[in-house]
């Protein structure tokens, strides 16, 4: 049937969709990326972007999306928040009257907060066009705590899960006695100093914190100052969250004074940390994700080359398995509901498991967490045994020291979700 009459288009409220455009052509499944594409993050923007694009490729080489009307394509729109919050309900409101089906954003936790708060008025508000929004890199643990939503599904770990992966590591590096906390200045970074404080004083409390510092997100162009009182501290570790430019600056800022010591980050695995510290970062630089390149396995290894092979260049090098999973996960679900009506896919997102490139994971449905093994690597040269590729042409790379299985990165949660009558 081709619905090119609008009238019974909007008719259809609950499990069919127009589902043939008036062409009859299958009516694309619209997905919204919102993102900061322009700014001072837009390189991770960019990576993001990538990530995405070649998920949704991959879906629609195979015919697309099954649904009760037929195989429908996905369709990634994108959508410049600039990484400011007003910015990111203004694309909002602009993607809804384009379609948008599916919000994904992940790049800030203040910008996911203002977007939640917006998609769960609009749902109450408009039931015939409701969204879902997969969120695959804001990580502040009240998203999926105290701010917990049925209309929001986390991909990535939250902050305290991360920093309890890092900490499986510190806790027996007796060469750090001493610590100093640094991030950025929103509510992300303040959970990860919160809970850095309240892990060391439970896994190391002989680690004396010797500075404790917040500064503005995106706008420190020199981080000398910074730096400098960091070596003056006498701190043995760093520990930060930082992303994006504001890592890569940090750094940089810490090779330039002569800076020694060990990070313990988020993020320092990718764009530009590694090459912007050279073989000052050997054996110094920690990071902690749900899977890094040179995670051992011919399976793990066969997707980070499907990924080179797609995206050349070694400035496009980010690849991201969880970015991977959410949209697997999001087309099982879709599928299983037989359309993309909100609510019936929620309801098989909440209960989706994937398999990837030799990890399984799943989402728990108290809260919409993603649940997931944890890896912790360390920077090496390319070539080293266990670092088969290097990180966007640096010749560096991160070798896997620890791995967390999923059933002990879990993590308790306070949710009380409340759930659409």
């Amino acid at each position: 049937m081709v619905c090119g009459i609008k009238r019974w288009c909007a008719l259809v409220l609950v499990g069919l969709t127009c589902s043939l455009s008036a062409g009859g052509q299958p009516q694309p499944i619209n997905l919204a990326l919102i993102e900061g594409l322009s700014g001072p993050f837009a390189n991770t923007g960019e990576a993001v972007f990538r990530n995405l694009l070649w998920a949704v490729e991959k879906v629609n080489l195979q015919g697309g999306v099954k649904t009760a009307t037929g195989l429908r394509p996905l369709a990634l729109k994108r959508y410049d928040s600039k990484g400011q919050s007003e910015e990111a309900l203004s694309v909002f409101r602009a993607a809804l009257d384009d379609g948008a089906q599916f919000v994904l954003q992940g790049n800030s936790s203040a910008n996911a907060s203002a977007l939640l708060d917006a998609i769960t008025k609009h749902n109450e508000r408009d039931v015939a066009r409701r969204v879902l929004f997969l969120n695959y890199a804001a990580v502040d643990p009240a998203l999926t705590n105290e701010k917990c939503s049925f209309w929001h599904f986390r991909f990535d770990a939250h902050a305290d899960m991360r920093v309890h992966a890092l900490m499986q590591v510190l806790k027996s590096d007796r060469s750090v006695q001493s610590v100093y906390l640094i991030g950025q200045d929103y509510s992300f970074g303040q959970a990860v100093l919160r809970e850095s404080k309240r892990q060391l004083g439970l896994q190391r409390p002989d680690v004396t914190v010797v500075g404790e510092e917040l500064h503005p997100v995106g706008r420190i162009k020199d981080f000398l100052p910074y730096v400098a009182k960091i070596k003056a501290s006498g701190a043995q570790a760093v520990i930060t969250g930082n992303w994006g430019n504001d890592l890569t600056l940090l750094v940089k800022a810490a090779r330039e004074v002569g800076y020694d010591g060990k990070f313990y980050t988020f993020y320092g695995n990718a764009l530009g940390a590694p090459a912007a510290l050279g073989d000052a970062g050997l054996g110094k630089v920690l990071a902690v994700a749900e899977w890094l390149p040179n995670v051992p396995g011919a399976a793990s290894e066969s997707l980070v080359q499907a990924f080179r092979d797609r995206f050349p260049k070694p400035s496009d090098d980010y690849l991201h398995l969880r970015m991977q999973m959410m949209v697997q996960a999001l087309v099982q679900s879709i599928e299983k509901a037989g359309s993309t009506e909100a609510v019936a896919v929620a309801l098989q997102l909440e209960k989706a498991q994937i398999s990837l490139a030799g990890q399984t994971a799943y989402m728990r449905a108290s809260d919409h967490q993603f649940q997931q093994a944890l890896v912790v690597g360390q920077m090496a040269r390319q070539g080293e045994a266990g670092v088969k590729f290097d990180v966007e042409g640096s010749g560096y790379g991160f070798k896997v020291i620890r791995r967390i299985p999923a059933e002990q990165a879990v993590l308790p949660t306070t949710c009380q979700m409340l759930r659409p009558s």
